[in-house]
């Protein structure tokens, strides 16, 4: 791979990949772990007006994003291996965390952005693959750009303080991140869990796994659904029912899970 890995936005407003300079992807960035470079579209327009947008053939309301400009933007980048081009489009595939591993193993990665009514046709022929944020639209591609960069550039060497917060956190291992705490201990009569203060790294461990399984079970089942036990998750998953009264109602589909679980999703 290339020493840095470089981010490509192709976009109507380039300085809205502004707000990418703050926090731990500005850091990348300052540090060259990253770089994120910008084309605007109107530099490729092939008027004096620099119009890079056209009613649709048809008719209809909005206007449409031109093939030309947009094909002339992708055909100025420096010739380089390891590229990927993906269009930002609500009809792509859903963004999922494997996605951001797997973008972040090329050299680089090229945002198309689209505007307006979209764009026209016969873009994605100049693409690699389409991806979507999720079931709603934006006014345009680049906040979901901004989104799949900071996605993306997580699973980059370096990037994080701790290499190994990516791994913990929501969706880094199928489940949802476990509760944290911090000071004060007790705040409002709520207070820290005791066993976050035990020092007993193994418990803390196991609590922890223990409350990812109970929150993606309740909150994302369709996450759970798909996720891979271990052969220390089938205890933990049989504490839980016993432990939280509000998993007594959806106890059918837990000893379903459970079953499917102990016959063929243990892994180690």
């Amino acid at each position: 791979m290339t020493s840095k890995m470089v981010f490509w936005v192709l976009t109507l407003f380039p300085g809205m990949l502004e707000c990418l300079r703050y926090s731990v992807v500005g850091r990348a960035w300052q540090s060259g772990l990253i770089d994120i470079r910008t084309i605007d579209y109107r530099e490729f327009a092939a008027d004096k007006h620099l119009c890079v947008d056209d009613s649709p053939y048809g008719g209809g309301g909005g206007m449409v994003l031109k093939v030309d400009p947009i094909v002339r933007a992708l055909r100025s980048l420096p010739t380089g291996t390891g590229r990927r081009v993906v269009l930002l489009s609500p009809q792509g595939k859903i963004f999922r965390q494997e996605d951001g591993r797997r973008l972040a193993a090329y050299d680089e990665v090229v945002f198309v952005c689209g505007r307006y009514e979209g764009f026209d046709e016969r873009v994605r022929a100049y693409v690699d693959e389409e991806i979507s944020l999720g079931d709603y639209v934006l006014s345009g591609g680049e906040l979901g750009a901004a989104v799949l960069i900071d996605a993306v550039a997580r699973h980059i060497d370096g990037v994080l303080g701790n290499s190994g917060s990516v791994l913990t956190e929501s969706h880094g291992e199928g489940c949802l991140e476990y509760p944290q705490f911090t000071r004060p201990e007790v705040y409002e009569g709520v207070a820290v869990p005791k066993v976050l203060m035990s020092g007993h790294h193994a418990e803390i461990e196991r609590w922890r796994r223990k409350e990812a399984l109970r929150r993606t079970f309740l909150r994302r089942p369709d996450l759970f659904e798909e996720l891979t036990f271990g052969t220390g998750d089938y205890a933990l998953l049989e504490e839980l029912v016993a432990e939280y009264p509000e998993l007594a109602g959806l106890r059918e589909g837990w000893q379903h899970l459970r079953h499917q679980a102990k016959r063929v999703r243990f892994t180690r």
